[in-house]
C-alpha cells in the first residue's frame, strides 16, 4: 500500500539530525539526543486507540529528537499501513505538545509525500508552534501542505499563519509565499481573500494591506470580496480617503460594488460624520439598481439623526418600513434619542410607545449579520 517508509528511515540513520522542506530532505550532521518515546516502542506494534497509549513520563524540556527515534516512528507507522493516518497524528501531535516542532515538521512532510494526510488540527497545532518559535520556513511548509491536502481552510487556520508575522517588519519572504499560493489553485482569489482577512483581524492592518497592493501590482486575483474586505479594513481605521479611492479603483477596474460595499462605505463615513457623503451614496445606490438593506438605512438613520437633520432621519424609518424591511431596537433608540436632542420630546414619547408595544416584531442581531456569499 506504501512505498516502504522503513527504507527512506534507514537510509536516515547514522544519528544525522535532517530538515525537510517542501521537494526535499537535507540532512545535517547534528548528534541530538531524546528518549522520551522510547519506552513506547514495545506498545506501538498494535495501532493506538487513543492518545492515552502514548502519554509521556520524562521531562521533554530542552530535548531534541534524534534520527533512530525518527527512523523508528516512521518504520512503525509503514508496519502498520491501515492505521498510518492515526499513528501519523498521533506521533506528530505528540511531538508538538513536547515541543519538538521541527521533528514534528520532518515527519509531516515524509508523511505529506506519502500521500498521507494528517487532520487539519495536527497542521494548526504546527502552525502555532512555528509561530511561537518565529520558524517561517517551517510555517510556509506546512501551511502550504495543509492547503494541499484539504483545499478549504478554517478562518483559524488563517490566522495562525498570519499571527506568526506580528513581531516582524519583513516582509519580503511573506510576498513571495503569497504569488506561490496563488498560483496553487484557481481561481485563486478566496484564498488571498482570507489571507488578507486573517491579517487585518490579527491586528496587522498595514500587512493586509501590503499584501492586497502586492496582489494589485503582481496581476494576481482580485474579484469583489477582495475590495469589499480593503473597503472594511480601511473603514475600520477611519482612513476614509483611502477607502473612497479603492471604491473608484474598484469601479475602474471593472469590479461591480454591491451592498456591502455601499454599507462598507455609508457606515464607515457616518463614523467619521460625513451625513451628506452617506446620502450621495446612498443616492448612487438606487440609480445602480442596488436595493438597501437593514444595514443601510441603520446607518443613515443615526448618521442624519446625530447631525440634525432629523426630518431626514424620520423620513428614511418610514421609507424603510414601507419597504417591508423591520426596524430594530437600535433604529427606535437612535430615533427617540435625537427627537429629544432636537425638543421633539412629544414625538419620541410617541415613538417609545410604539417600540414598547413591538418588541416581538422588531428585527434582533441575527437580521444585521450579512448573508454569506
Amino acid at each position: 500500500m506504501l512505498r516502504s517508509l522503513a527504507g527512506l528511515a534507514v537510509s536516515l540513520s547514522q544519528s544525522r539530525r535532517y530538515t525537510v522542506f517542501p521537494n526535499q530532505v537535507c540532512i545535517k550532521s547534528n548528534s541530538v539526543g531524546f528518549s522520551w518515546i522510547w519506552p513506547f516502542f514495545t506498545s506501538i506494534g498494535h495501532p493506538p486507540n487513543s492518545f492515552q497509549l502514548f502519554a509521556t513520563h520524562a521531562s521533554l524540556d530542552g530535548k531534541e529528537v534524534t534520527d533512530d527515534v525518527l527512523n523508528e516512528i516512521l518504520a512503525n507507522i509503514e508496519n502498520a499501513p491501515r492505521s498510518s493516518l492515526e499513528l501519523g497524528t498521533v506521533y506528530v501531535d505528540k511531538l508538538c505538545r513536547a515541543g519538538s516542532i521541527s521533528a514534528a515538521g520532518q515527519i509531516l512532510q515524509i508523511l505529506h509525500d506519502k500521500k498521507i494526510f494528517l487532520r487539519p488540527y495536527v497542521y494548526n497545532l504546527l502552525l502555532v508552534g512555528a509561530s511561537e518559535r518565529n520558524e517561517i520556513d517551517l510555517l510556509f511548509q506546512v501551511f502550504k501542505n495543509l492547503f494541499i491536502s484539504y483545499k478549504q481552510l478554517s478562518e483559524t487556520s488563517y490566522l495562525h499563519f498570519a499571527k506568526a508575522f506580528v513581531k516582524t517588519d519583513d516582509c519580503v519572504q511573506l510576498l513571495r509565499f503569497v504569488k506561490d499560493v496563488s498560483q496553487l489553485t484557481f481561481p485563486s482569489a478566496s484564498v488571498l481573500n482570507r489571507i488578507i482577512f486573517a491579517f487585518a483581524k490579527s491586528g496587522q492592518t498595514d500587512k493586509a494591506l501590503l499584501i492586497f497592493d502586492h496582489i494589485r501590482r503582481e496581476k494576481l486575483s482580485l474579484d469583489l470580496i477582495t475590495y469589499n474586505v480593503v473597503l472594511d479594513i480601511l473603514g475600520r481605521a477611519g482612513r476614509a480617503d483611502d477607502m473612497l479611492h479603492e471604491f473608484e479603483s474598484m469601479k475602474e477596474a471593472g469590479i461591480i460594488p454591491d451592498v456591502i460595499s455601499y454599507n462598507t462605505l455609508i457606515n464607515s463615513l457616518r463614523k467619521v460624520g460625513k451625513s451628506e457623503m452617506c446620502l450621495a451614496y446612498f443616492s448612487q445606490m438606487g440609480k445602480n439598481g442596488i436595493q438597501p438593506d437593514l444595514l443601510t438605512y441603520s446607518a443613515l438613520i443615526e448618521s442624519t439623526g446625530r447631525t440634525g437633520n432629523i426630518e431626514e432621519s424620520l423620513r428614511l424609518f418610514r421609507e424603510m418600513k414601507l419597504k417591508g424591511i423591520r426596524p430594530s431596537v437600535y433604529n427606535y433608540r437612535s430615533l427617540i434619542n435625537n427627537l429629544k436632542k432636537v425638543g421633539k420630546d412629544e414625538l419620541a414619547t410617541t415613538f417609545l410607545e410604539e417600540m414598547n408595544s413591538s418588541l416581538t416584531c422588531l428585527a434582533g442581531p441575527k437580521d444585521f449579520k450579512r448573508k454569506s456569499r
